[in-house]
């Protein structure tokens, strides 16, 4: 068995239901309240009660449209949408907390890198390092024509895109301002050196960045860097520079499959295998008795939104199964949405191509990824099971119900696990990535995030 921590994430969004559609009707969920400060508040504080390491904040750009070639359903039935700002209920939850980290997501293609790289400073301050960054390249059409695009982009000129926008953003994080370049020198009037800002000169074939960046240097510098994408391209961008990975297989051979592309890619870039933390997409459904906890199961299904469910699938695979009749099965299309999400879902049933009913089933709970249903132990035995045989380092916990998923969670498998030492009891760490990794604050040397900063920056003020 295994005796490696277990990191923990919670996943949410600033919407409904989230990975679960339908489930807001639950009487129980609370998710209608993500409008509201306490909501995320009270969260806060329960993850970090929990010793959850991060809350990890998706997002999309854009509306579900894909299925029958309109918005209507995922609109009708809350499939995230009405959708809010992941960034801004940041620092209500570290204004209540010391230690939890956040996860927030923002994409390279819709937003420059300029002033997202000041945003991500201001929060890394505000939240005395410990932001994060899921750094997604959009698979959305409704979001690419909506800021002004006549399509979306292709799947691989995205990566392209992000392998430059990740440039700009080390060299203005890394690069631009010395550590002691402000001074805050009252007796001589003197607030940052100007000698050490200096200018990044970046031209390339997206983006021209040619002055310093607007924000002194924060704690971590660079936000620790999460992403989740699993195509070949997707691989390659995640071993090179992310330092964690989300994924989202259907089962624990598919997990292993995907830990062991991502480890390799990491090596293949001059990192570390053990550099990339991997955690895995999961819903529990736990009871304090197996019983218990099927029953809560067979009460969720009663609330899925099976128009939801497709609607979400639609836009996750660029694929419309309103054509399709109920028992047809599903074959592999290459196109410009996520392409290793349909590949996850013709896994989800071994051996055999699953049908549209499975798709809405499937995905009625947990979303993208499985569920698994138990009491405490068979939870905590099923989380050491997926670690042990597929390699993954953790799990990114979705709900299906909201915040009771995360207590159950919490109160019940929690505790297990610190038992067997594979939760920690107490924080460690003075920022998000010294908490992950135990290597300080900023990026290690073997990073390639880190060269911007030794390489002399030519152009000052």
């Amino acid at each position: 068995m295994t005796n490696k921590r277990i990191y923990l994430n919670a996943f949410d969004m600033n919407c409904a239901g989230h990975q679960s559609p339908g489930l807001w009707t639950h009487p129980d969920d609370e998710s209608h309240k993500y409008k509201d400060s306490e909501y995320w508040i009270e969260l806060a504080k329960l993850l970090e009660k929990g010793n959850f390491d991060a809350v990890f904040i998706a997002d999309v750009l854009g509306t579900y449209d894909v299925y029958n070639g309109s918005r209507d359903a995922a609109v009708r039935q809350g499939a995230q949408s009405p959708v809010n700002d992941p960034l801004l209920v940041v620092p209500l939850m570290s204004a209540v907390t010391k230690h939890l980290g956040f996860g927030v997501t923002a994409s390279v293609t819709h937003e420059h890198p300029y002033t997202f790289a000041r945003r991500m400073s201001t929060l890394d301050h505000l939240t005395k390092g410990r932001v994060g960054w899921n750094i997604v390249t959009s698979y959305l059409k409704s979001a690419a024509v909506n800021i002004g695009r006549e399509d979306q982009i292709k799947h691989d000129e995205r990566y392209d895109i992000a392998e430059e926008y990740l440039e700009v953003a080390y060299k203005l994080w890394e690069g631009s301002w010395e550590d002691d370049a402000v001074v805050l020198d009252k007796a001589n009037g003197i607030y940052t050196d100007p000698d050490k800002v200096h200018d990044i000169q970046h031209e390339g074939k997206y983006y021209k960045v040619p002055g310093a960046h607007l924000t002194e240097p924060s704690p971590q510098r660079t936000p620790v860097l999460y992403q989740a994408g699993a195509s070949k391209k997707g691989v390659a961008f995640a071993g090179k520079h992310a330092e964690c990975v989300f994924i989202g297989p259907p089962n624990i051979e598919a997990a292993k499959q995907s830990v062991e592309k991502i480890r390799a890619e990491a090596e293949r870039a001059g990192r570390n295998r053990d550099d990339v933390k991997v955690l895995t997409l999961l819903t529990p459904i736990v009871g304090r008795t197996e019983e218990e906890a099927q029953e809560k199961f067979n009460d969720y299904k009663k609330h899925i939104s099976h128009e939801g469910a497709l609607a979400l699938f639609g836009g996750w695979t660029g694929i419309d199964l309103s054509g399709y009749a109920p028992d047809q099965p599903l074959e592999y299309i290459e196109n410009d949405a996520i392409q290793s999400a349909l590949e996850n879902f013709t896994k989800i049933i071994p051996g055999k191509k699953p049908t549209v009913n499975d798709i809405k089933e499937f995905v009625g709970i947990g979303g993208l990824g499985p569920y698994t249903i138990g009491s405490p132990e068979q939870i905590a035995d099923t989380l050491e099971k997926w670690v042990n045989e597929a390699g993954v380092d953790g799990f990114n916990i979705a709900y299906a119900i909201t915040p009771g998923t995360f207590e159950d969670f919490i109160e019940l498998v929690v505790p297990i696990l610190q038992e067997r030492g594979l939760v920690r009891k107490e924080y460690e760490g003075s920022s998000l990535r010294d908490s992950l990794f135990g290597e300080g604050d900023r990026l290690p040397d073997r990073h390639p995030g880190k060269r911007y900063a030794r390489i002399p920056v030519t152009g000052t003020r």
